[in-house]
């Protein structure tokens, strides 16, 4: 049937491509693909031979025009480079001109990495926010942390190995020392899923960023309450505050999260500054 075909592939092992994903693949007239040299390498895979057409963030109007257009007679597919279309990947806009139009649209459901990183990590998986990737700049990541603090639920975010140990070290500061899991690589020969608290990763990979594509997965929140922290928690807080910023910056973001004396808290990080 011509249309929109919401094609899933693969998040790396090339073996996980569903029987009737190839199949759809093989009857596309064209394939709206997110980098098409990343999608040639899996239609050379399964041995076929189809037209592609580069469709991404920067794609305009007139090119999903073009795209629904076709829909009328022919079968379009959109992949991304990896994964389920539309997850932290261009094509809403699509699916939504497409539906706008009178076009039959389907979807294919298959591998996704922030599910995957979910049943990899252990933790509570029966609520969950994914978050996308979380801003580059201080400021804007530390604002938009804060916007899940007082969410009870799992969340998920995407990052590059450059950026992993600052976004856990902001993550620890902005939600607290909770329980976490670093998963990359999923389905690939060096898969690795790392757990411990936001604190103890971003120590982990403060000297040695990771490649690869990066999952984190963070747990809720306990059952204490702010005030409530042990040293430990507080400590924790302490040192990841205190990687990108002064003591003085640390102890009153610290203390204002877990709702404590600011000269305590100052006191406590300069201790913990001598340690070091």
């Amino acid at each position: 049937m011509p249309g929109l075909y919401i094609v899933a592939t693969p998040i790396g092992n090339l073996g996980d491509i569903s029987a009737r994903a190839a199949a759809t693949l093989a009857s596309a007239n064209v394939i709206a693909a997110e980098d098409t040299r990343v999608t040639a390498k899996l239609l050379s895979h399964l041995g076929l031979r189809v037209p592609m057409t580069p469709y991404h963030d920067h794609s305009d109007e007139r090119t999903r025009a073009a795209l629904v257009a076709r829909m009328e007679r022919e079968v379009v597919v959109l992949v991304s480079d990896a994964g389920t279309p539309l997850i932290s990947d261009p094509g809403y806009k699509l699916v939504r001109d497409a539906r706008a139009a009178g076009r039959h649209v389907t979807t294919l459901p298959g591998p996704c990495a922030a599910i995957a990183a979910i049943t990899l990590s252990g933790l509570p998986s029966d609520r969950f926010l994914f978050a996308g990737f979380l801003p580059n700049k201080a400021k804007a990541r530390a604002d938009t942390i804060a916007e899940f603090a007082a969410l009870r639920s799992t969340l998920v975010f995407y990052e590059s190995g450059p950026r992993l140990s600052a976004a856990l070290g902001a993550l620890a500061e902005g939600l607290g020392n909770r329980e976490a899991a670093v998963a990359r690589e999923i389905s690939k020969l060096y898969e690795e899923c790392a757990t411990g608290t936001l604190a103890d990763l971003a120590a982990r990979y403060a000297d040695a960023p990771p490649k690869g594509e990066i999952v984190i997965v963070v747990g809720p929140p306990g059952e204490e309450s702010a005030g409530e922290a042990d040293s430990a928690t507080i400590d924790a807080a302490l040192r990841a505050a205190m990687a990108d910023r002064p003591v003085a910056q640390a102890a009153k973001a610290v203390a204002k999260q877990y709702g404590l004396d600011r000269h305590d808290v100052y006191a406590r990080a300069l201790a913990l500054k001598e340690q070091a």
